[in-house]
């Protein structure tokens, strides 16, 4: 197929986790309101029947935003901001705990209906995706309308789509009419389209690479797009010059991916204080046993095995380490994912405080692939 046919699709969820929050409390539509709070902020049910929400004003900690409504967006709250911070902005902004099990089965709940309309599908997380409608009968505008029409019918939440020939610009489409929005380009609209967006509207262009850029008066993406290739391969090497002027030009061969194997899966979580691995030995096993459970749990629900068990720690300095441990088995038991999770532990040097505790399953297979060949771990087993 010739790459300028093509007919990509993304769609992003608008303000996923607020949005099924705000389906469980109507009443918050409008409001400012945060998600990241501990489970100590569960809205109250009074007697009265209302509910009594906590304000960001409550909080003390070190959480982070996870997300947060366009109206706390107006504050400049964003997500991975602290919550701490947040709280400045806006001390009367509502928050609540996040509830990772809705956001699954809604995010399960908007694929499926998109599933049923068209099969090619690549998905990017729990609230985004990429579609090739390329092969699709029906015209785009009708069709990207009746995908976002059957996301809303199933899960009462609004999505925003890019349409456009490749990933790149339909990422970079599906953010310029949000909430609710529809955009869909074409190879000629790219002048006056992308070319005035700022440098860090393509996807993967971080605040390192926009701070090198402006310092080269690099600003808009078609300032990038106009610059000589030589002058970008100085300050970035060859390879990802290219990359740079490939993405300003609109210019992007990846294919949407259907299916893919994951490399590997984790569990981490960042302390509300610093913990000690010895005064604090109890409530530190307790998260410990609980990200090992939780590591187990995810991969009977993918249907995977893990051969590499790994641990990461952050200790109070912000220095980061890791320790890994390759077993003769594959394995998703969670005693056996303990044991040798606990090996990597002891490997660690434990005098510093610790700020953040992760727990990795890696080297992974298919556990129904495995299915045949158990006889060959079960001898493993007894060497």
């Amino acid at each position: 197929m010739n790459m300028k046919n093509r007919r990509i699709a993304h769609l992003d969820m608008d303000a996923f986790y607020a949005s099924v929050e705000l389906l469980r409390y109507p009443e918050l539509r409008g409001l400012p309101v945060v998600i990241g709070g501990r489970s100590v902020h569960q809205p109250i049910m009074q007697q009265n029947g209302t509910c009594l929400y906590a304000k960001l004003c409550e909080y003390s900690g070190r959480g982070v935003v996870t997300t947060s409504t366009y109206e706390a967006r107006a504050y400049g709250i964003f997500s991975a901001m602290g919550i701490m911070q947040a709280a400045k902005l806006a001390p009367n902004a509502i928050l609540l705990p996040a509830d990772f099990d809705a956001y699954r089965h809604y995010s399960q709940l908007f694929k499926n209906a998109v599933a049923n309309i068209t099969p090619h599908i690549e998905d990017r997380g729990i609230d985004e995706i990429y579609i090739d409608l390329s092969k699709h009968p029906d015209e785009t505008t009708p069709l990207a309308l009746r995908i976002k029409q059957a996301v809303y019918e199933t899960t009462g939440l609004s999505c925003s789509a890019g349409v456009a020939p490749n990933k790149l610009l339909a990422k970079i489409c599906s953010d310029l009419e949000k909430p609710n929005g529809l955009t869909i380009l074409t190879h000629a609209d790219i002048p006056h389209r992308i070319w005035p967006l700022p440098v860090h509207k393509i996807n993967g262009i971080g605040p390192k690479t926009q701070a090198k850029l402006a310092n080269l008066g690099i600003h808009k993406i078609g300032e990038l797009a106009n610059t000589e290739p030589g002058l970008l391969q100085l300050h970035f090497g060859q390879r990802y010059a290219l990359q740079l002027h490939q993405a300003a030009l609109g210019n992007d061969d990846r294919m949407v991916v259907t299916s893919s194997e994951p490399k590997s899966i984790s569990r981490e979580t960042t302390f509300e204080r610093d913990l000690h691995a010895h005064q604090d030995r109890e409530k530190l096993s307790a998260i410990f046993t609980g990200l090992c459970t939780h590591i187990a749990e995810d991969l009977h629900h993918k249907g995977y095995v893990g051969r590499t068990i790994g641990i990461k720690l952050r200790y109070e300095n912000f220095q980061t380490v890791t320790r890994d441990q390759t077993l003769c088995t594959p394995t998703a038991d969670v005693v056996t994912i303990r044991k040798a999770a606990g090996n990597c532990l002891r490997r660690v040097p434990l005098e510093q405080k610790l700020r953040l505790l992760g727990v990795r399953a890696s080297n992974l297979s298919r556990a129904d692939e495995l299915m045949e060949e158990s006889h060959l771990f079960q001898e493993e087993l007894f060497l």
